[in-house]
């Protein structure tokens, strides 16, 4: 018997099989999935790599197979060639996220560490990573062999690090030394929920509305067939409470249940809702910031069937659950269920691919859906305009059932909601971050013992420094953007790349010392709040606050149990959250998500909103939003002020279909980065030329190579093309092909990637 065998690396030249001979003692446990060594290359060097086929014969003279060391199941590698494909990307490169984190390889057996200890962290990116290997420029096995380990097991111990990879602790420290790795002390847990002390709660009485969308998806249960639904239920209308029944129906059925939440700012609370109702030991969790022992030991527990309810963040799509009853996606319109790395999925495509393989029910909900969600879920809607365009594209609609919940479940009301001009406020002589109306709400709230929410969507101190004399902006080195000033640290950083600069007091152009700080960030506002109201107390939730593991629910316990009276945040204070005490929230900068290169921007900012301003009035108190802004009358600002959610779809759709954007048709980027400008140029317009031949005119437009909005990151020169389709099976071969002819060329710096739909457009 002769296995095609795939290759554990991420090289594109590596993405085909390669005939091994089975041996006979192992003819009887090699599978479709099983993860074998093989001698790969010259001389007996072993390389990990997985059984894609399994033959009768090979027409090659071929090597034996030398261990067998795990499975995967033959559904695993079937999903992994699909998304391959459909996300232009090596099979190698998706079979990595359906691995046990910290299984055994290099022959040592495997130990997970269970204390404190310095845990290591990826410091580059990925793709800059998988770049330089190709390149040659990490040319240590070892070193390369560390860098695989650590792209799916970030903030392993070094210890890990040795007993998984067989290098030692000095291979760890040149990767630190040369910035690809950083070193972070942490606590290793092996139970995530060891801590967890809920108190036992039973299934509420649902309203008439939640029991109306509740049967419907319980009789697709009940009929093991597949359906895609979307819960549409504004802010407090109980989404959560139909999820924790529908999964205790799956339960009694002895199927399991997967629960994505777009971010781990959102696990704390759900957590408590589910071991409540549960039990710690029906729950599993996968996340991030779990260490690489807590990850084995979930994963483990969902394999060996243990955990009936699997509950994280997007990567938990691809835990090995058999017997699948139902998947549910909360905050479905969330961009973290988008991979910004390769391989660039869509979760909600995964759940949806897994879905009708197991033949159960995909629940989506949201209060704000995604556009295209909601499209597809609604007849069709009146969006007669006239198109500027030639392009000849269907919408493709297919069927998604919608659920609305139209009330809270508590009966308290929505928010009442005041948008204050800016303009106005200028031209009164306030130049102060709050406005007249929101200083008086807080003052109110401060003296009446009630909570408040500030929200400002830009972490740091100010958004750039700027000479008032000849006009220099202080910009990093590596990638020209704008560096942020941090003032605790009294630092500039490159949210980008993470380069750090000393705070610059004279201008290295003229040399004046006129050097101001403009724009605004949350650790000003905090210090703004201190001298408005120096009693009040407060507590910050970014990016900067966050990066201790745990951060995100030590931060909203204390804030909900020791009643501070004012939480600033950045979007992790926005979603999911349920402080019955909050009765004001503040948008500082409600015009921050609307000036961004993207088609989005609209949907992004009325989503924000109406997020943000259903944290308010949760309980019986009554609620109240102040929207602060320099565009009072613009449709997305309006609408979140009504919490209309209907009369934004029907004036965005309708641009949507005039100017040919999802769900219209499907937004292609080709990126290009590298290190050479000329390569970058004559790549981008080889493909450019390719594609402009072999796609059909009348379903594509594909617009000539330009540099990125953000034309340089880490020293590096960044192209796009971009491409407005509808990405079908034939398309899908042509990109494909492309890509396989590009990397046949000699290329030397210059990086690809093809994302579809992606979240990130810069």
């Amino acid at each position: 018997m002769v296995a095609e065998v795939i290759i554990n690396r991420t090289a594109k030249k590596l993405n085909t099989t390669f005939d091994y001979n089975i041996p006979k003692e192992l003819e009887d446990y090699i599978v479709i999935g099983s993860k074998v060594l093989v001698p790969f290359g010259k001389g007996e060097k072993l390389e990990e790599g997985f059984v894609i086929k399994i033959k009768e014969k090979s027409e090659y003279q071929i090597k034996d197979i030398k261990k067998i060391e795990d499975n995967l199941t033959d559904k695993q590698i079937a999903l992994a060639k699909w998304m391959a494909k459909r996300y232009f990307c090596t099979i190698s490169d998706c079979i990595k996220l359906m691995l046990t984190p910290g299984t055994r390889t290099r022959n040592k057996e495997k130990r997970v560490q269970d204390k404190t200890i310095n845990s290591i962290y990826l410091k580059k990116d990925i793709e800059d990573i998988n770049n330089d290997i190709e390149l040659g420029k990490i040319k240590s096995e070892k070193q390369k062999r560390i860098l695989e380990f650590l792209k799916n097991n970030e903030g392993s111990t070094v210890q890990e690090i040795e007993a998984f990879t067989d290098c030692s602790r000095a291979i760890v420290n040149t990767l630190v030394k040369n910035g690809y790795l950083e070193i972070v002390e942490k606590k290793v847990n092996r139970n995530p929920l060891i801590n967890k002390k809920v108190e036992k709660t039973n299934k509420l009485v649902l309203t008439e509305e939640q029991e109306n969308a509740y049967e419907k998806v319980k009789n697709t249960i009940d009929e093991e067939k597949y359906e895609q639904f979307l819960l549409y239920g504004v802010t407090g209308s109980g989404k959560t409470e139909i999820y924790l029944q529908l999964i205790e129906d799956v339960i009694s059925k002895e199927k399991t249940a997967i629960v994505l939440v777009p971010e781990i700012s959102l696990t704390p609370q759900i957590l408590d809702r589910f071991i409540s109702r549960f039990g710690e030991g029906k729950i599993a969790i996968l996340h991030s910031k779990l260490s690489i022992g807590e990850r084995h030991d979930e994963w483990e527990k969902i394999r060996d069937g243990e955990a009936k309810i699997i509950i994280g963040a997007r990567s938990a799509i691809f835990a090995p659950v058999e017997n699948l009853g139902i998947i549910i996606i909360d905050e479905e319109h969330d961009s973290s269920y988008k991979s910004e790395v390769t391989p660039k999925y869509q979760a909600k495509e995964i759940a949806k691919y897994l879905a009708k393989e197991n033949k159960c029910p995909l629940l989506l909900g949201s209060a704000t859906p995604d556009i295209s969600t909601y499209y597809k879920s609604i007849p069709d809607v009146n969006t007669e305009m006239i198109s500027n365009s030639n392009l000849e594209i269907q919408p493709q609609k297919e069927k998604i059932t919608l659920l609305k919940l139209t009330k809270r479940a508590n009966k308290s009301s929505l928010p009442s909601v005041e948008i204050v001009d800016l303009k106005e406020e200028l031209a009164n002589g306030n130049r102060s971050m709050l406005s007249v109306e929101l200083y008086s709400q807080i003052e109110e709230n401060i003296k009446n013992k009630r909570q408040t929410i500030l929200f400002l969507n830009r972490r740091g101190y100010s958004t750039f420094i700027m000479c008032r004399n000849c006009g220099y902006t202080v910009k990093c080195k590596n990638c020209n953007i704008s560096m942020t000033y941090h003032s605790y640290e009294n630092k500039l950083k490159c949210h980008y790349c993470g380069h750090e600069e000393k705070v610059v007091t004279v201008c290295p152009e003229c040399h004046s010392d006129k050097i101001r700080y403009f724009g605004t960030g949350t650790q000003k506002l905090e210090q703004e709040i201190h001298k408005q109201f120096p009693n009040a107390s407060t507590i910050r939730m970014d990016v900067d606050t966050v990066t201790k593991k745990n951060s995100h629910e030590e931060i909203l316990n204390k804030f909900k149990n020791e009643n501070i009276d004012i939480l600033i945040g950045t979007q992790m204070v926005v979603k999911g959250h349920h402080f019955p005490n909050v009765t004001l929230v503040g948008v500082i900068a409600a015009d921050s998500s609307l000036n961004i290169d993207d088609y989005r921007a609209s949907e992004r900012t009325f989503q924000i909103l109406t997020q943000v301003a259903g944290r308010a009035g949760r309980e019986n108190l009554p609620g109240k939003v102040v929207i602060q802004t320099y565009n009072p009358s613009e449709f997305s600002i309006q609408c979140a002020k009504k919490q209309d959610y209907d009369l934004f779809f029907e004036t965005e759709i309708a641009i949507r279909k005039q100017l040919k954007y999802p769900p219209f048709c499907d937004i292609i980027v080709i990126g290009f980065n590298s290190e050479s400008e000329e390569e970058i140029k004559k790549t981008s317009h080889i493909i450019y030329q390719y594609l402009n031949t072999s796609l059909d005119k009348t379903k594509f437009i594909i617009f000539k190579p330009m540099p990125s909005p953000i034309d340089k990151i880490q020293n590096k020169y960044r192209w796009r093309i971009i491409i407005k389709g509808r990405m079908d099976e034939e398309a899908n071969t042509v990109f494909n092909n492309c890509l396989k002819e590009i990397y046949k060329t000699n290329l030397k710096t210059t990086r690809i990637t093809i994302d579809v739909n992606p979240n990130n457009m810069m």
